[in-house]
């Protein structure tokens, strides 16, 4: 018995030692089992924290810009919008003919430039000519042409002096480098939406937007849940290589069918109009709503199906009063996804909508059209940007609890 019990001890420990070998310590998990944290762990938080960052931080940027002047935005990024900018600017005299007084034989115009043009700041250098904006230190005297003076201090405050006949016309122009603090203002938000240059158009270009959508988001949805369900529950001969088929579809280039699509929509007499890109969004989004939907129809417990038809309930019956409901994870996710890709979209909208009229203008080609005209009002750009993403923002966030659950399902049996 001793020799049998000091044999078992030595089995003992030598299974302990083989086991502290290789795994580093006693009576350590193994590592690779279910349950057990990956030592990787670490990289998955670590690639998601910069996901939501390569999100969040244009979000965030294009909010702080739609807040922000045109100079402040043209000189600085919207990361130093709480600190003081340096920004190069264009002041002009007010009007000679108006505002000058005489002093003597001359004839002199004061004034300031901020509380002329609006806004705050330090005036640095200034010059009198683009290629010399640096030329004078705030509070120096530029001696202009003939008796003509001019002097500008650091608070913006000016005197123009000079001869009858040289203090006219057009009041002189300073470039002036000024170092400005942060200002927010709502002026570009007034602009957009209650100027009638501006809110006109994209007030309208938004109900189009709207009446695009809304049809083209809930009209794939019905028909892809209804070829999913065929997909999924029904047998007939062909069903396998349908599958294969929206599977091969899911890879189309959206481009490549762009023009025999438009040709088809011309020869038929469907025409560039809302019909006709409707049907461009129902088809290009059918493919990836029958895949989500199926897959999800598949995971559902058979069972439940078995005893309707058993009961004697119809494939109908079955679809709409235990499929759907059932489904609304699903049909939830994907109607996000097609709602931010069609208020997105500006390529089908080009070519299946609009016209040389305008009527039917989306809110990304306003926006472009914006960019056109107006390229350098960039604080006009950022606000039109930012209203235009409120409402998908919107819709997300309402619906962001069915996104995951719907992109999931199916992929664990």
């Amino acid at each position: 018995m001793t020799d049998q019990n000091a044999d078992r001890g030595t089995i003992v420990a030598g299974s302990q030692q083989v086991f502290k070998g290789i795994f580093g310590r006693k009576n350590a998990a193994p590592t690779g089992i279910a349950g057990s944290k990956s030592s990787l762990s670490w990289l998955v938080h670590v690639s998601v924290l910069a996901l939501v960052l390569l999100w969040v931080f244009p979000t965030v940027g294009l909010f702080v810009s739609s807040f922000r002047t045109g100079d402040q935005i043209s000189t600085s990024g919207w990361w130093a919008s709480l600190g003081t900018s340096e920004q190069n600017v264009v002041f002009r005299v007010a009007d000679p003919d108006e505002n000058r007084v005489a002093d003597g034989d001359q004839f002199v115009v004061t004034g300031n430039f901020f509380d002329e043009k609006g806004g705050s700041g330090t005036i640095t250098v200034w010059g009198t000519s683009s290629r010399a904006i640096a030329a004078y230190q705030a509070g120096d005297l530029a001696e202009l042409k003939g008796t003509e003076t001019i002097t500008v201090d650091a608070s913006g405050a000016y005197t123009w002096r000079g001869a009858e006949d040289e203090i006219t016309g057009r009041g002189q122009r300073v470039f002036a480098t000024i170092t400005a603090p942060p200002e927010f203002t709502f002026e570009n938000y007034e602009n957009m939406l209650f100027d009638p240059s501006n809110s006109e158009g994209m007030a309208k270009a938004f109900f189009n937007t709207l009446t695009v959508t809304i049809p083209a988001t809930i009209i794939p949805i019905v028909i892809a849940a209804f070829a999913a369900y065929a997909l999924a529950w029904m047998d007939f001969p062909g069903r396998a290589l349908l599958i294969a088929a929206v599977v091969g579809f899911l890879v189309v280039p959206l481009q490549l069918a762009l023009i025999p699509l438009l040709k088809l929509h011309l020869g038929t007499g469907i025409g560039k109009g809302y019909l006709g890109v409707w049907l461009a969004h129902t088809g290009f989004g059918m493919p990836l709503a029958i895949y989500l939907l199926r897959n999800y129809m598949v995971g559902l417990p058979k069972d439940i199906i078995e005893n309707a038809k058993v009961d004697g309930a119809t494939d109908f019956q079955i679809f709409t009063k235990i499929i759907l409901p059932l489904s609304f994870p699903a049909l939830a996710a994907f109607s996000i996804f097609q709602f931010l890709w069609t208020w997105n979209d500006l390529l089908v909208a080009k070519v299946f909508l609009i016209d040389s009229t305008g009527q039917t203008t989306v809110m990304t080609n306003q926006i472009t059209e914006l960019l056109g005209t107006r390229g350098g009002n960039w604080e006009i750009l950022a606000t039109a940007a930012f209203v235009s993403i409120a409402v998908p923002l919107v819709v997300f966030f309402a619906m962001q609890r069915y996104l995951v659950r719907g992109l999931l399902a199916g992929s664990v049996k």
